[in-house]
């Protein structure tokens, strides 16, 4: 399963454009060495995520004052924080759901996507020692925010004559590895459009694409006036996302 996950701590309401943007993020799993075959890879995979089941999608709203820092009024139906779990029909993402969250006011900032591998057929150690590793699998983090970094959590033999397994974490922090400046994202953009380069802007089918997955979902939320379960300002966000995660077989650690 995919992970796609943008916690903040600061405050702000969540804009259809950020839940937007994250879905389009999924293309960047299919690239290919040509620019132009790689954007209309990223709209035929858009045009492959499975229609949204309203029951999917989440929706949640920190408590507060009348007014935040960045004096934003929230009312009753303002979101601050989205959740929704996305297939794509397509031979290559067949029954791998991709799970996505963006909010603000929570307990740490962070942006980030996970993969999460499937277990292997006959697992050598539950059948011997019955040690059950089905809440900790491999998985390969590609960490955007707050420090660039690319992790890979695997569950290791510990050394010796025993057989049993323990989580590990190999990692990449670019700020660690490499001795110079990571520019930050706004720093690329500014930077390709004075070169003209458009390959990380969306293209107006890619756009179209996606409202097309996005417009149907949201018209019901306006249709039936969907409230946003509340969350503690500086929590993990609504409860019922967990539910989600739980219904999906996904558990999603939040340390």
């Amino acid at each position: 399963m995919v992970k796609i996950s943008e916690m903040k701590r600061s405050t702000c309401t969540v804009k259809n454009k950020i839940v937007l943007w994250y879905i389009c993020k999924l293309c960047t799993l299919v690239l290919s060495s040509d620019l132009v075959t790689n954007l209309l890879l990223q709209v035929k995979v858009l045009r492959s995520i499975r229609k949204i089941d309203p029951r999917d999608v989440i929706l949640g709203q920190y408590k507060s004052s009348s007014r935040d820092k960045n004096g934003v009024i929230l009312n009753g139906v303002d979101p601050t924080y989205c959740a929704a779990a996305l297939y794509i029909d397509n031979a290559r993402w067949d029954g791998v759901p991709f799970l996505v969250r963006v909010g603000t006011g929570l307990i740490k900032h962070r942006v980030e996507i996970h993969v999460q591998f499937r277990h292997v057929p006959g697992n050598l150690y539950r059948e011997n020692i019955g040690i059950n590793i089905d809440l900790g699998t491999n998985e390969l983090i590609l960490r955007d925010e707050p420090d660039e970094a690319i992790l890979v959590k695997i569950n290791n033999k510990v050394p010796g004559l025993g057989l049993q397994l323990d989580a590990s974490e190999l990692n990449l922090l670019y700020k660690d590895r490499y001795k110079t400046e990571v520019p930050d994202s706004y720093e690329h953009l500014i930077h390709d459009v004075i070169d003209g380069d458009n390959h990380l802007f969306m293209r107006s089918d890619e756009v179209a694409a996606a409202w097309n997955i996005l417009s149907p979902v949201l018209e019901e939320i306006d249709k039936h006036h969907t409230a946003p379960e509340l969350y503690e300002f500086g929590g993990r966000g609504p409860v019922a996302a967990y539910y989600l995660w739980a219904k999906h077989g996904a558990p999603w650690a939040d340390d």
